[in-house]
């Protein structure tokens, strides 16, 4: 995390989980979110990989490629983003009028954090002749050193913008690079960053998994490593698999992502199965332990306390902006 871009307002609340303050275990936390809601003018933004509670909560629900695209337009006063430190901060960019805060500040992103400001910088100075092509998963630090931004849902559409002989450096994450390449014919230089999530799927328990469940169709995140992308029967964004599981004919599915989207794929496809594809570690499922440091305890708490809140210095907000407004600029023409 960049200590220079994201701090919290903290009073005299811990900054992990408020551990200062013991909460009443007959409080309806469901009906207090509610009325937090209405008093504070807030809305809640939840990332897909939340758990079931957080997600029932929510006013939106949504990918990275959505959650940027609500946060532009909120009339809310305050936003609650129920996901990792880098949504927040992207929340911020894009509102620096309105409070964001976060469950957790300590929420992080594996993939964010392979990919530090400084290193990152002289890696680009490198290779001047190459724009900068970056996942949404990163710093404020690293989007303000980028042409343009992407999620998993345009990296194609934006990366197609630009002419084919147009040098491009990809960052952080080469899997999704990889595929990005593959699929556009393109050759663009990546950064050697990965998410610790979608890295540890296991080749051979899935494919054992298959053997099992003949019928199931494998779907796969394009941040999972090549060798899983290669027997897949679909690949896209955590809103292209959940789009996907409702549309298909299939009715049983393995999937390979964060286990946090299999509560929408269960509730807008209560007849279909879902499997969590197996990791190669002794868990049956795979959950970012990120994304599940936010809890509906926390999601009461800093909404009531109004922290911990997102600051960014000015001049880092106004460069980090500039190349996600080129990203939501390119999704809407493209009609995404």
């Amino acid at each position: 995390m960049n200590k220079n871009t994201l701090v919290a307002a903290q009073s005299n609340l811990e900054i992990n989980g408020f551990l200062n303050i013991e909460l009443d275990p007959t409080l309806d936390l469901f009906a207090e979110i509610e009325r937090l809601k209405k008093e504070k003018n807030a809305v809640i933004l939840a990332h897909y990989y939340q758990e079931p509670d957080i997600q029932d909560v929510a006013d939106y629900i949504g990918d990275s490629l959505g959650l940027a695209q609500q946060a532009e337009k909120t009339t809310a006063d305050m936003i609650v983003f129920a996901g990792v430190h880098f949504m927040a901060e992207t929340a911020k960019i894009l509102n620096p009028s309105k409070k964001v805060v976060i469950p957790d500040l300590k929420a992080g992103c594996s993939l964010s954090d392979s990919c530090p400001p400084p290193l990152f910088k002289k890696f680009k100075e490198q290779h001047p002749d190459h724009v900068v092509v970056s996942y949404i998963n990163c710093s404020a630090g690293i989007k303000a050193l980028s042409d343009v931004i992407v999620t998993s849902s345009n990296a194609k559409v934006v990366v197609e913008s630009f002419p084919k002989d147009q040098k491009i450096i990809f960052a952080p994450d080469k899997n999704l690079g990889a595929y990005i390449n593959k699929v556009t014919g393109r050759n663009m230089l990546l950064w050697n960053g990965a998410c610790m999530v979608h890295e540890i799927f296991s080749l051979e328990k899935i494919t054992k998994l298959k053997v099992r469940h003949p019928h199931a169709k494998l779907i796969a995140h394009p941040e999972c490593e090549d060798p899983i992308l290669r027997i897949a029967d679909f690949i896209g964004s955590t809103t292209g698999l959940l789009k996907y599981s409702q549309t298909d004919s299939s009715q049983e599915y393995i999937v390979a992502t964060e286990t946090g989207i299999l509560h929408q794929m269960m509730k807008a496809s209560p007849n279909k199965t879902f499997i969590p594809a197996p990791p190669n570690n002794s868990c049956a499922c795979n959950d970012c332990p990120h994304m599940k440091r936010n809890t509906l305890e926390k999601i009461y708490l800093c909404m009531e306390y109004e922290t911990p809140a997102i600051e960014m210095d000015e001049a880092l907000r106004l460069e980090a902006k500039k190349p996600i407004d080129r990203m939501l600029e390119i999704s809407a023409k493209a009609g995404l």
